[in-house]
């Protein structure tokens, strides 16, 4: 039974100002990252600003990745987009990076229907001996995936899970319920943590873990422990900064808040940008919330 983890960070890719993808930046954030309490990352994915990289970039990162952290910790990639050829390819070449899974999610911009959704999943796991890890997110995708057709994919072998971010209690219920052995739910939103995990879901897959991670963790252990009311009050504590994170379009305010916390984590690629550029009101707003924080991270 695969298990990546319970709480894995979606890692911010770091840029140095001529936008050039920097290696060394990001080796030292992944590394840091684990040392925080993090089970695992994912690499490439919605924060890791994956629809500006091209593949050899995404091969390069996701092994100089794995050789950093080694066995400290998961590396999940992100080899999928709405071309399914150049999907299944980078699937199959992410085999030889070291990772230990990959993340697949609906594609963008086509919106097929779920039998398509599900003949694309099937096509990409056939296509690789990894464990697949789905993700349902509809807020960029503009196609949720029905429970039914994730529970359909549920049932190929190497599919694990999925990322749940369609933040539909029910659905993501049904899925909980009907899931075959061996899948697990991960919240795919970080203010989604602990409804999801308080019905029977297996962990977060999160924004908020590059600075809060040591927090999320405690939260996460209560209500493993069974004392909700505890939890609750965690989730109630840590709820204004998981908002605040997406107050505009991430990774821009989780970027600028690593950075703030003195972890250089560089700039953005287009079409991205700072958080001054997207919104300077918001960033004032942002600087008081993360002040109210103590920062689980640190480049030391």
């Amino acid at each position: 039974m695969t298990d990546f983890g319970r709480l894995l960070t979606a890692m911010i890719t770091p840029f140095d100002e001529d936008g050039d993808l920097n290696y060394k930046k990001a080796r030292k954030l992944a590394s840091a990252l684990i040392d925080a309490g993090n089970d695992g990352l994912v690499i490439g994915g919605t924060t890791g600003e994956a629809p500006a990289l091209n593949n050899d970039e995404k091969i390069r990162l996701f092994t100089e990745i794995k050789e950093e952290i080694g066995n400290r910790g998961s590396v999940v990639v992100g080899t999928s987009d709405n071309d399914f050829l150049n999907s299944r390819e980078l699937t199959k070449e992410a085999e030889a990076t070291g990772a230990d899974g990959v993340l697949l999610t609906v594609p963008a911009y086509n919106k097929p229907p779920q039998e398509g959704l599900f003949q694309y999943f099937r096509a990409l796991a056939e296509s690789t001996a990894l464990p697949c890890l789905l993700y349902n997110v509809p807020s960029r995708t503009a196609l949720n995936m029905t429970a039914e057709t994730t529970l359909r994919v549920a049932e190929i072998d190497n599919v694990v899970g999925v990322k749940e971010a369609s933040s539909d209690p029910v659905q993501i219920t049904m899925v909980i319920d009907g899931a075959p052995d061996g899948f697990r739910v991960w919240s795919g939103n970080d203010d989604e943590t602990f409804s999801i995990m308080a019905t029977g879901g297996h962990g977060i897959v999160s924004v908020a873990g590059h600075i809060v991670s040591r927090q999320i963790k405690t939260m996460m252990g209560l209500i493993l422990e069974g004392d909700i009311e505890a939890a609750a009050a965690e989730h109630r504590r840590l709820l204004p900064l998981f908002k605040a994170i997406f107050w505009v379009t991430n990774p821009i305010p989780i970027k600028y808040a690593v950075n703030r916390a003195g972890f250089d984590a560089g700039t953005h690629r287009l079409p991205m940008v700072t958080m001054e550029e997207a919104d300077p009101g918001a960033k004032k707003r942002l600087d008081e919330m993360l002040d109210s924080y103590d920062m689980d991270i640190s480049e030391d």
